[in-house]
């Protein structure tokens, strides 16, 4: 009766808590405790534990965002040293792809990779999975897409480790004419919008709250990743601008893992979609196969509540065949603009991830399921991932914090990463980066 009395009792304020059980047991002899008054004290203690805890694990959770953000002292090292290297080494800088392969580069009858990042040996994996697992190398062309600051580094380490006899293209964003501020107004509202900035540069101890599950505060800091706003990240909404020649690509994220020749993905007749991708609301793992359209969307949003269906079955970006040629004739672009604006004009409150959430609605009725075989998701979070299962799946991705080249990264995922880094590089060899 009076542990039930004091479970819905107020904690006295200024209650001095033992510090251990022994001195609750000092204590309770010297004072001659009551009854109500040891419930009272082993409540609060119990109480003041639990906090504890919950605030240790959020302490881990944070330095794990931070480790997940940051870039490792090799990477690092590599991206300087190249781009020293495309300075004083004319083979560094040697055009790519050579002057005689160049018309490939729009040739529709090769099998086209597009990846966007500035993380060069992230592209250098991905690219030379591609190579190794396909049944036809020398049809293979990869569009490299990187930043201003990368673009050297990037078109040195190609220039220097080439994968032929595939052909592999770098451009960097400053080299697009048609990516200005009039055709890519989120180029304008990301260096301007003040609330943006907040959100992904602030301070994120704020948003602490111990009512949160562990789940639910690893979520809130994974959605506030700076490459959210990078526009490396939005880049594939823009494929049918950048290459007005191209009819049919895959565009591949920088944490994915070729396993098997891709080929067959490109025969697939998308029937008249636009977007070929797996489906994410079916499939083993609570995490990674049960994604719905209200796992993403803020349904107490009454603009979010008019236009969505919470139970829509949503799908993954990281491996995705694009039919640039039915893309054209819709306003796919455009509708991601508008979705967009909206969620800054509501104060980011439509939805809680990344860049996803604007692009399921903008290729809303436009998505072909394909497969999920193709495409095995949460290699960067789920540490109970099958094995057996990694080893057939044809593209797996490491989506999540623990990407494999970063210390944080799960260990036994880690192997089918680096089997395809080159360690006896002199460049990654310099940069000690090496093979755990």
């Amino acid at each position: 009766m009076i542990l039930n009395q004091v479970n819905s009792e107020e904690i006295p304020e200024g209650l001095k808590l033992p510090d251990s059980f022994s001195h609750l047991v000092s204590d309770m002899k010297n004072n001659q405790y009551d009854a109500k008054t040891f419930a009272l004290m082993l409540r609060a203690t119990i109480m003041k534990l639990e906090t504890e805890i919950m605030e240790s694990r959020f302490s881990e959770l944070m330095n794990k965002h931070f480790a997940a953000s940051s870039i490792p002292r090799g990477i690092h090292c590599l991206s300087l040293r190249l781009t020293n290297e495309y300075s004083s080494n004319a083979h560094a800088r040697r055009q790519l792809p050579f002057p005689e392969l160049l018309p490939l580069v729009s040739n529709n009858s090769y099998h086209h990779f597009i990846l966007s990042t500035d993380n060069i040996l992230a592209a250098s994996v991905v690219v030379t999975s591609a190579v190794e697992s396909s049944l036809e190398p020398s049809k293979i062309v990869f569009h490299i897409i990187t930043d201003k600051k990368t673009y050297a580094a990037m078109h040195s380490w190609f220039a220097l480790n080439l994968v032929s006899p595939a052909i592999v293209e770098v451009k960097g964003v400053h080299q697009f004419d048609w990516l200005t501020r009039e055709n890519v107004p989120l180029l304008d509202v990301v260096d301007n919008h003040n609330d943006i900035k907040d959100y992904y540069h602030g301070s994120h101890i704020t948003e602490t709250n111990l009512s949160d599950t562990t789940r639910k505060f690893a979520s809130k800091l994974e959605v506030r990743s700076p490459k959210y706003i990078s526009l490396l990240n939005h880049l594939r909404i823009y494929l049918p601008k950048l290459f007005p020649d191209l009819e049919k690509v895959i565009f591949l994220d920088d944490d994915v893992v070729i396993q098997c020749d891709l080929s067959p993905l490109l025969e697939i007749d998308l029937h008249g979609k636009v977007n070929g991708a797996v489906e994410t609301c079916k499939g083993e793992g609570e995490w990674v196969m049960s994604k719905r359209f209200k796992n993403y969307f803020n349904f107490s949003h009454p603009i979010i509540a008019k236009h969505l269906d919470p139970d829509e079955c949503a799908w993954a970006y990281g491996m995705n065949i694009f039919d640039l040629r039915a893309w054209r004739k819709t306003n796919i672009i455009e509708t991601y603009h508008h979705w967009f604006k909206e969620n800054l004009d509501s104060n980011l409150t439509l939805w809680k991830f990344g860049t996803l959430p604007p692009a399921l609605i903008a290729f809303k009725g436009h998505v072909h399921p394909i497969d999920p075989s193709w495409h095995m998701l949460g290699l960067g979070y789920q540490s109970k991932t099958d094995i057996e299962n990694v080893k057939k799946a044809a593209v797996i991705h490491y989506n999540g914090q623990l990407k494999p080249w970063l210390p944080i990264g799960l260990e036994h995922l880690r192997p089918f990463w680096t089997k395809y880094v080159n360690y006896s590089n002199d460049f990654v060899r310099n940069c000690h980066i090496m093979d755990s």
